[in-house]
């Protein structure tokens, strides 16, 4: 597919000397650049989908101090995986890893496969992270096409095909090609992405003065950042209303499992309903109705969480109970803290007990 209005990438060994000059100046110190082992690199790629290198830090150390190796990785159960990975979010990746890792020790003797073909083949590794592991840990001339190098080229180009194309993400890739060689991939690629994500940022003025490809960028020269990247027209989030249910009985908390498919599947979560009925004798009606025996409602609170396609609009009762009602899972807080991964969307209502003790 040829790119729309893209009249191809400016003087490619001028592009790639100033990318990797700068790169080597310029590098964060990030916990993931100190080797190139492609255990650290897979890891450090997955968690920073939809995730920022802030949030990421403490999370990548946790994780591989629990998890330093594929053997590890491989072994461990999905309650500890799952802990591990409590607010990252998107808890397929951390299924994914797991099972990618399985696959690694049974296909591959336990030996991380080379080749971008082998990686694409894993569970959860698509072409990006395949790009980046590849070129990163093995040199090979594979482009990582994530948001940070698409703003990065669709400015450089002042490429008018929308970003969030498939088709896009391929051409770009291709046109990519020529800039790698071999002894640089890796750095060429963590150049792109750091020059995204630090000089041509995604919110607010793009560095310009600071970016080493502003003699070469077409955006730049005609002050036309501001239209680049162009992105398809985006479809209104679903909205959701819940009813969620904070039930305690003495020292435990009711929790229960999500199904095994669609959104947060298989993970803890507190009892909740689809309905936009915020009374709060509701509230109390339907913890009856789980066979809990309220005695009081103690506290509630209102929030909305965010997924991609959907918002969750949540109104959260703390209710105290006589029973411990059957088909529920009763836990303490230390436990809810210690060994349940909880998901971020129910962290606000496990959070009212702070606020009613304070208040």
């Amino acid at each position: 597919m040829e790119l729309e209005m893209h009249p191809g990438l400016p003087d490619i060994e001028a592009l790639r000397t100033k990318l990797l000059s700068w790169y080597r100046a310029n590098a964060r110190q990030l916990p993931w650049r100190k080797d190139r082992d492609p255990y650290h690199v897979w890891v450090s790629e997955i968690m920073l989908q939809q995730t920022r290198v802030e949030a990421v830090m403490g999370y990548y150390a946790r994780f591989l101090a629990a998890l330093p190796n594929l053997q590890a990785l491989a072994a461990v159960d999905d309650e500890t995986l799952l802990k591990l990975w409590e607010g990252l979010g998107y808890y397929s990746r951390a299924r994914n890893l797991k099972k990618a890792a399985g696959e690694i020790m049974t296909r591959h003797g336990g030996v991380f496969p080379q080749t971008q073909k082998a990686l694409l083949a894993l569970s959860g590794i698509g072409a990006y992270t395949a790009g980046a592991i590849a070129s990163i840990c093995f040199d090979q001339p594979t482009p990582a096409v994530d948001g940070n190098v698409l703003r990065v080229f669709a400015r450089l180009t002042e490429m008018e095909a929308p970003i969030d194309r498939d088709a896009t993400k391929k051409a770009v890739t291709a046109a990519l090609l020529p800039l790698y060689a071999p002894g640089d991939c890796g750095t060429l690629t963590q150049a792109l992405m750091e020059l995204g994500a630090c000089v041509c940022t995604p919110n607010g003025t793009p560095k310009c003065d600071a970016c080493p490809l502003r003699d070469l960028c077409r955006a730049a020269q005609n002050n036309s950042w501001k239209r680049f990247p162009v992105r398809g027209e985006k479809k209104a989030r679903r909205q959701q209303k819940k009813q969620l249910l904070l039930l305690q009985c003495g020292e435990r908390f009711a929790l229960e499992k999500r199904g095994d498919k669609g959104l947060l599947a298989g993970l803890w979560q507190f009892p909740n309903a689809d309905t936009d009925n915020t009374d709060p004798q509701a509230a109390l009606d339907a913890a009856a109705a789980r066979g809990a025996a309220p005695i009081a409602l103690q506290a509630q609170t209102s929030y909305v969480h965010v997924f991609t396609h959907i918002e969750w609009h949540i109104t959260a009762f703390w209710i105290l109970c006589r029973n411990e009602a059957p088909g529920l899972t009763w836990v303490t807080a230390e436990q809810l803290e210690t060994q349940y991964a909880l998901p971020s969307a129910f962290k606000p209502a496990w959070d009212i007990r702070t606020a009613f003790s304070e208040g």
